[in-house]
């Protein structure tokens, strides 16, 4: 894919003054059905930045779309001021070779809504795969970081328990774990509590909680609107495929400004 007509001066690389996630009027469509219709928005550095809004609404898809899960059809996406997913010459977009796009994702942690695990290995070997296949990590200095994740996430006495004998909980805190464990500079969570128990949610929400309070930076796709109001900085509700609103977590989610906002959140409180 190429694209025309890209916004300049982004530059490459960290910057205090530049967001660590820029999106950029940000188009995708699916077949007939367009899904993202020209979305912004800026995410700071250290920020918790909340997605709300119906199903169907474009929230999913444009988390996918940060870590080029999928691709976009116009605007651009920067992470730490590198473009995601695209080279720029002469003033147009060309697609990267799926390796380096695989590259670019080691920084990028995805926490899913289901849990994605291999069944056939403990919660230690989960999290010690990928430092060692992608980083190139030793197996000993790898099993002595992921014994460290373990206990960040509340599970340092389940490491050589398999899946199958964990909780739904239990498996989404390996998830982040595992994510972890390729020290991102981002985390991006979709609705990483919407297939579990009620009473299993609060355990990974304390996870996540922890991890924001650590100066993550954090994109959440969440229905959960108490972690929204008490963890988000930002909140952006979705309705769609474009942000209705955004702006302080708490003051959106306790006063929206916008009626479509209003009538959600009167739904869901």
């Amino acid at each position: 894919m190429t694209q025309d007509t890209v916004p300049q001066g982004l530059g490459s690389g960290r910057s205090a003054d530049r967001p660590a996630v820029e999106i950029e009027d940000v188009y995708k469509s699916f077949g007939r059905v367009d899904v993202l219709q020209g979305v912004s928005m800026a995410v700071r550095e250290g920020e918790v930045a909340c997605l709300i809004g119906p199903s169907g609404s474009g929230k999913s898809t444009l988390l996918r779309c940060v870590n080029h899960l999928e691709k976009i059809d116009a605007g651009r996406i920067c992470v730490h001021g590198h473009l995601v997913g695209y080279h720029e010459r002469n003033g147009r977009l060309h697609e990267m070779h799926d390796r380096d796009v695989a590259k670019q994702r080691r920084t990028i942690g995805m926490v899913f809504q289901r849990f994605n695990l291999f069944p056939h290995k403990t919660a230690l070997e989960n999290i010690i795969e990928a430092p060692m296949q992608v980083l190139g990590k030793s197996r000993d200095a790898a099993l002595a970081e992921a014994r460290e994740h373990l206990e960040k996430v509340g599970l340092s006495d389940k490491a050589g328990n398999y899946p199958s004998q964990l909780s739904g909980g239990q498996q989404q805190r390996v998830a982040i774990a595992r994510a972890l464990a390729m020290q991102p500079s981002l985390m991006l969570f979709d609705e990483p509590t919407s297939a579990l128990d009620p009473e299993l949610v609060g355990d990974v929400l304390a996870v996540m909680r922890a991890l924001a309070d650590s100066g993550m930076t954090m994109i959440v796709v969440t229905h959960e609107m108490g972690f929204a109001r008490d963890v988000g900085d930002t909140v952006a509700f979705m309705d769609g495929g474009v942000i209705v609103e955004h702006g302080d977590a708490r003051q959106v989610i306790s006063d929206p400004q916008h009626e479509r906002t209003q009538a959600f959140l009167a739904k869901v409180r």
